[in-house]
């Protein structure tokens, strides 16, 4: 059996730890991604969709009786539902603005999220209750690993892959790509620029609504999540570069082990590893990590 006990032990607990909470980073931020490198707004309120997604399930699960697993799709579904109706009663009327109307629209809609949260749930952190299943710990190669956040990686690496596909071999990830290059000229050649746009954004609305629903446990839910982790979201797509995949999932682990490493091993300044991480990133690639491709 591996001799995974003392620092070795633990240096490998601090990265899966790190790539189960950089996963799911990655599935809250990939929302953003689009919207900011696709569609080319500045949707700070991205956070409050994820919350929307967290509260879906509290409710599903505590008030209707429905399973953890079965609350997530109905998380999905719900959020991107909001997002289609938010993107045809307000967000479309910005597309064409300054970043600064952008930005302090999508602030200021951030904080009626949580004023409403507030008002509807109350302030408290939101309890979650797994399936027997995915809690504890799970045994592998001699290392006990936790079994939710091995399901974490696992669901995150499904979507990631199916993501890939739709963006790159089908084709409304062709009329994505067509919409966003020349809207003019995709409108031209049939292609419902507007409809592409709204189902978009539905989908980054729907993922960020499933990452707020599967961060329960791990990030915790209440009004204040969407202020608390807004700065960690802009980090994943800032580093990573937006409109693309691989550049948020790899920005995403970079930030969660780094965060997790540094409040593990140096918890006075741990908070501030990842700020220091993201100025050396853009000093180095300012436009991020794959900000000049797609994927």
């Amino acid at each position: 059996m591996p001799p995974w006990g003392g620092p070795l032990g633990n240096l490998i607990g601090v990265l899966f730890d790190g790539v189960a909470y950089g996963s799911l980073l990655f599935l809250i931020s990939l929302g953003l991604s689009v919207t900011l490198g696709l569609m080319n707004f500045v949707n700070l309120a991205h956070g409050a969709f994820a919350m929307f997604g967290g509260y879906v399930c509290v409710t599903a699960m505590g008030r209707l009786g429905v399973p953890f697993l079965a609350s997530l799709p109905l998380a999905f579904l719900a959020t991107a539902a909001l997002g289609i109706v938010l993107e045809r009663t307000l967000y479309r009327r910005l597309y064409r603005a300054a970043h600064l109307d952008q930005v302090l629209f999508s602030i200021g809609l951030t904080f009626v999220a949580s004023a409403a949260a507030t008002y509807v749930f109350g302030s408290g952190q939101q309890p979650v209750v797994l399936p027997a299943w995915l809690q504890g710990q799970v045994r592998v190669m001699g290392l006990e690993l936790g079994a939710y956040r091995l399901f974490l990686i696992a669901l995150v690496l499904l979507v990631t892959a199916l993501l890939g596909a739709l963006f790159t071999s089908t084709r409304f990830g062709a009329q994505i790509r067509a919409s966003v290059d020349n809207q003019v000229a995709a409108a031209g050649l049939g292609i419902n620029v507007e409809r592409v746009f709204m189902l978009t954004f539905a989908l980054g609305s729907g993922l960020a609504g499933l990452g707020g629903g599967l961060g329960i446990d791990v990030l915790g839910l209440d009004p204040s999540f969407p202020i608390r982790y807004m700065v960690y979201f802009l980090l994943v797509v800032a580093v990573g570069g937006a409109g693309t995949i691989r550049g948020p999932l790899c920005a995403a682990l970079l930030l969660g082990i780094c965060d997790v490493a540094g409040k593990y091993y140096l918890p006075q300044i741990g908070a501030f590893v990842i700020y220091g991480l993201m100025v050396i990133s853009l000093i180095a690639w300012p436009e991020g990590l794959y900000g000049k491709r797609r994927a």
